[in-house]
């Protein structure tokens, strides 16, 4: 099961209480005081682990919530802290402070963490409070409260390039050719209910990761269908791969199917729309494909490409123009 969002709320373990203590020994007739300070609680804290591909155990688990410190002893003995609660989550998660609506870290390097939630300090013993004026002191304090948060964590997938284009273009059946990747393939529309990714090996030492992104219709910008889940996803990639099926299975057009996906990302976000687009007609094997071609080319002024994942028809020419895009948003990144 595929989860990309998720509501949970975290809370700290409380710090242990200080202890309050008078040495008792035989032999010290004028024992001060010994009561030891409380251990920390536990902190909540997320972790981006390479492998996790889903937010799945969080939707099993809504409340995370640390251990309480131990509390100080006499003899100076301090409480031992309570152990960090580890929360692993998917590269590409976005964590969001429930309440206040703003995004608290942004996980998408492996290894990258978080604290979600802090623990309480322990509390003071009594001989923390020993002083030249106060050298028998009678008081402590009790170990503090743990943060406590909503959060919710949305999952953006990490690639880069996405596979964008209407249900039923095509975009399942080229990643499974394309990669090593086995999406659900059908002949209907939302095949893809998640995002799929693959490596793509170019050459000897050029790859990428390609996502392939559940299909988008209209409206999706104000969340009609699957729409945030799509544009949530394929905000990541840094260059899109638009594919436009020729012949449609439900009779729409496919230049007013090209337009009114333009047209949906630039609603949602005019830099997403604004990335670099190969664009490409699928199915060449069909009669209609070079005619619609052609008038996606007219109309754009750009280079589109017709290919075919089913015969391999210009594959080749689709992963050279994908590796010239790669390498020059990569220097654009280092200059």
């Amino acid at each position: 099961m595929f989860v990309d969002r998720v509501v949970i709320e975290v809370e700290g373990g409380s710090g242990g209480d200080g202890c309050m203590s008078f040495r008792r020994e035989k032999y010290v007739p004028n024992g001060g005081p010994d009561g030891g300070d409380g251990g920390s609680g536990s902190n909540i804290i997320m972790v981006a682990e390479d492998g996790v591909d889903s937010l799945m155990a969080m939707s099993h688990i809504k409340h995370w919530r640390g251990q309480r410190g131990n509390n100080g002893g006499p003899a100076n003995r301090t409480g031992k802290s309570a152990e960090d609660v580890i929360i692993k989550v998917p590269l590409g998660t976005v964590v969001i402070e429930a309440d206040a609506g703003f995004v608290m870290k942004d996980l998408n390097v492996a290894g990258e963490q978080m604290i979600a939630a802090r623990g309480g300090s322990g509390g003071r013993g009594n001989l923390s409070f020993k002083n030249s004026t106060n050298r028998a002191p009678r008081q402590s304090t009790p170990g503090g409260k743990g943060e406590r948060r909503k959060l919710i964590l949305e999952l953006k997938s990490i690639a880069d390039i996405g596979l964008i284009g209407k249900p039923n273009a095509g975009k399942s059946t080229l990643l499974s050719r394309l990669s090593r990747a086995r999406p659900e393939i059908a002949d209907y529309p939302f095949t893809t209910k998640f995002p799929n990714l693959g490596q793509v090996q170019i050459d000897y030492d050029r790859t990428f990761v390609l996502a392939d992104i559940p299909g988008l219709i209209e409206g999706a910008s104000e969340g009609v269908g699957l729409g945030h889940e799509f544009l949530r996803h394929v905000e990541r990639a840094g260059i899109l791969i638009h594919l436009v099926e020729p012949a449609p299975v439900d009779g729409t057009d496919p230049i007013e199917n090209y337009q009114s996906i333009r047209h949906e990302l630039m609603q949602y976000d005019a830099d997403l729309a604004a990335r670099p687009e190969i664009l490409c007609v699928t199915k060449a094997e069909l009669p209609e494909g070079k005619e619609v071609r052609d008038k996606l080319a007219e109309i754009t002024g750009g280079e589109v490409l017709l290919i075919s994942a089913v015969t391999g028809e210009n594959l080749n020419v689709l992963l050279n123009r994908a590796g010239d895009e790669l390498d020059r948003a990569r220097q654009k990144a280092k200059s």
